[in-house]
């Protein structure tokens, strides 16, 4: 199986109400018809890289490019993870989480998206904890990074939400427009504080050595 050699299609992370697995083939194509769906207004902008603005099908074509080039650039001194979320068995959208030399830094930066239709009932939250217990209890980060743009209400809703502390501020282009991005932090302590006992963390041990934190791959 490809899993044998690739270990990392067996890593998947539950929550009472989520999966997030490291996504296949299958999944990948899943995903992509998902991003064809609005995943917010039209008159705003989340991202940095304006990726949704792209009409399709380059939209879905892209996005494979995108997912299959953290694939194959997947290296122990940096890597990102991207995760399926599945909700009650159907896919809502993608998190990610990022290591770069994670033995010495154990710091990690997360992102996400949910498409609209899925988006006002929790899921961002929830998926954020799952992803975060696989950071904090399974790769022992002792602290965890992310950003929103200022006006991007419900990403830093579940910043604060789940104890990230402010961690400055810088501007972006933002399609052609500067715009205040803020940066978060998230310490082990403050995690602690917080952790769930009904996160679950599956075949992960074999993945460790991907991500510089076993043998070299």
């Amino acid at each position: 199986m490809l899993s044998e050699h690739w270990p990392l299609f067996g890593l998947r992370i539950r929550t009472p109400r989520l999966e997030l697995r490291y996504p296949s083939d299958d999944d990948l194509a899943t995903l992509a018809d998902l991003a064809r769906e609005p995943v917010h207004d039209p008159d705003f902008m989340p991202f940095t890289t304006p990726w949704t603005r792209a009409p399709s099908p380059a939209r879905e074509r892209d996005a494979l490019r995108f997912w299959w080039r953290l694939r194959a650039d997947l290296d122990v001194d940096e890597w990102t993870l991207p995760f399926v979320v599945l909700d009650d068995g159907e896919a809502v959208g993608v998190q990610d989480v990022k290591g770069t030399h994670l033995p010495g830094t154990r710091s990690v930066l997360t992102g996400s998206w949910i498409v609209q239709r899925h988006q006002g009932r929790g899921v961002g939250k929830e998926m954020r904890a799952a992803v975060l217990h696989l950071a904090f209890a399974g790769l022992d980060a002792i602290e965890a990074h992310t950003s929103a743009f200022e006006d991007n209400a419900a990403s830093l809703g579940v910043s604060r939400a789940l104890g990230y502390l402010p961690n400055g501020a810088h501007v972006d282009d933002r399609e052609g427009q500067a715009a205040r991005h803020l940066r978060f932090v998230l310490s082990r302590a403050a995690w602690e504080q917080r952790r769930r006992t009904d996160i679950t963390v599956d075949n992960l041990e074999p993945c460790l050595e991907f991500l510089g934190l076993g043998r070299a791959a």
